[in-house]
């Protein structure tokens, strides 16, 4: 059976490596000695360095995506204000990115690299909170709060406009362009779900974008 001590201990031994040094340039040696194993031993809990970056990055941000998928258990509360905090989740997730990211020094770690991990953190943190956000979705459906046909297709539009917005690294904009796409955001969820125009507002006091 593995050993978690010694599985935590390779993810912290990549994190602290990633404060100093590009993950292309990182090998699997660096990686064990840092975490004071041999190199074999890595290999028993990871097949490859890929796998051990996918698991910090899991481990990083569990946190507030657990914290979204177990809104989609809260039935009481309704649909659109549990999105809206699935919402806060992401916003959140990219806060604890950058937060991480700040001990990186610029002139070692280079924008390619910045995008490369955040891509990685993006791609996870949508996958993850897809079903939660498709779950909450289908439920309003069902209740008749809702009134849209593809709830798995809106959860994606919804997740990928909000991840790339809020945390504002991927795509740079002023707080102006931001707000301007969460209203129109809001505008399309209004319109394609049915609901009054203005009756979903109340969002944009729950999502404040990125400093």
């Amino acid at each position: 059976m593995p050993n978690r001590l010694k599985y935590e201990q390779i993810l912290d031994a990549l994190q602290t490596l990633l404060k100093n040094k590009n993950i292309q340039t990182i090998s699997v040696s660096e990686i064990a000695q840092a975490a004071g194993i041999g190199k074999g031993s890595i290999y028993y809990y990871f097949p490859s360095k890929e796998a051990i970056l996918e698991a910090l990055i899991t481990r990083n941000y569990e946190k507030p995506l657990e914290t979204a998928k177990n809104l989609a258990k809260q039935t009481q509360i309704s649909p659109f204000t549990r999105m809206a905090m699935i919402f806060q989740a992401c916003r959140n997730s990219s806060s604890e990115f950058l937060r991480q990211g700040q001990g990186a020094s610029d002139s070692v770690i280079s924008s390619q690299e910045k995008a490369y991990l955040h891509q990685k953190y993006l791609s996870h943190m949508i996958l993850e909170l897809k079903p939660a956000l498709t779950a909450i979705i289908t439920q309003g459906i069902e209740t008749g709060e809702i009134h849209f046909d593809y709830p798995s297709a809106l959860a994606e539009i919804v997740l990928i406009i909000l991840s790339i917005k809020l945390d504002n690294t991927l795509i740079p904009s002023s707080s102006e362009n931001i707000e301007d796409t969460i209203l129109g955001l809001i505008s399309l969820l209004e319109k394609g779900t049915e609901n009054p125009p203005g009756s979903l507002n109340f969002l944009t006091t729950m999502v404040e974008p990125m400093p």
